[in-house]
C-alpha cells in the first residue's frame, strides 16, 4: 500500500498530497456540485492528512450562501475541494478527479439525486438518495 497519493490543479500551480482516505465517497447530485465541477456531478472524498506542496497561496474560495466553501485554484479555475463553513482547510473534502495518483476509493452512495440532471442516469448498483446520505 502506498504511504501517500498525490494530486494537483490543471496547470499543475497547485500541489497537495495525503496519507489516506475516508471510505464514504459519493457523487453529489446537488446544483452547487454540478455548476462548481461543469459536470452531471461531482465526486469528493474525506482525505487524512492533506499537506499542501505548492500553491496554497493561488487558492482561491467561493462561499456559498448555505455556509459551505468551495476552494479552486485561482490560475486554472480547477475544483479541488469543499468544506463545510466552520471546518479548516486542510480538512476539506477533495474532488477525486485532481489525484494525479490511481487512489483506493469506490464511490459508495448517489447523493441529492433530487436535484440530478435530466439527461444523466444513476448507476444501478450504487445506492441512491434523495437528499444527502440519509438515515
Amino acid at each position: 500500500m502506498k504511504n501517500r497519493y498525490s494530486g494537483s490543479c490543471l496547470c499543475g500551480e497547485v500541489r497537495f498530497s495525503v496519507s489516506g482516505f475516508s471510505q464514504q465517497a459519493a457523487n453529489c447530485h446537488c446544483s452547487m456540485c454540478r455548476k462548481f465541477h461543469g459536470a452531471a456531478f461531482g465526486t469528493l472524498v474525506g482525505v487524512q492528512d492533506l499537506t499542501w506542496l505548492s500553491g496554497e497561496s493561488q487558492l482561491r474560495e467561493y462561499a456559498a450562501p448555505n455556509g459551505t466553501v468551495r476552494s479552486f485554484c485561482g490560475y486554472c479555475g480547477s475544483s479541488l475541494g469543499f468544506r463545510a463553513k466552520d471546518m479548516p482547510r486542510n480538512q476539506m473534502e477533495l474532488a477525486i478527479a485532481a489525484f494525479d495518483d490511481e487512489i483506493p476509493v469506490r464511490i459508495d452512495a448517489q447523493i441529492y439525486t433530487k436535484y440530478k440532471a435530466v439527461w444523466c442516469e444513476l448507476y444501478g448498483d450504487v445506492p441512491v438518495f434523495k437528499e444527502g446520505r440519509e438515515p
